[in-house]
């Protein structure tokens, strides 16, 4: 009895040795695939893209803030509605030029 208790062990660590080198044969394919398209995609840069620099969220908050007070200024001072559309056209116009005097361009 113990023979054949012997011989099923030995079957079972034969099949689970086999099992393990189809695995690692597996996983090496896997890894050369992966491998392969990690070279061949073109990696993607996150972040700032371009020249222009990001402003911070108080920076942002603030030019916003100021822009919407500048337009109610314009709407509660001026009574012509033409003239009230081409102020806040040339406020819109010209703000990213004030944005850029009045914070500094940052490199």
């Amino acid at each position: 009895m113990s023979k054949e208790r012997a011989r099923r062990r030995a079957a079972r660590e034969a099949e689970a040795a086999q099992r393990r080198v189809v695995r690692q044969r597996q996983l090496a394919r896997q890894a050369r695939r992966r491998a392969l398209v990690r070279r061949l995609t073109p990696t993607v840069r996150r972040g700032r893209i371009g020249r222009l620099p990001r402003r911070t969220r108080g920076e942002r908050a603030a030019i916003v803030l100021s822009t919407v007070a500048a337009i109610m200024l314009i709407w509660s001072l001026v009574d012509d509605l033409a003239l009230r559309i081409a102020l806040v056209a040339l406020l819109l116009l010209v703000l990213p030029a004030i944005v850029v005097i009045a914070l500094g361009r940052r490199s």
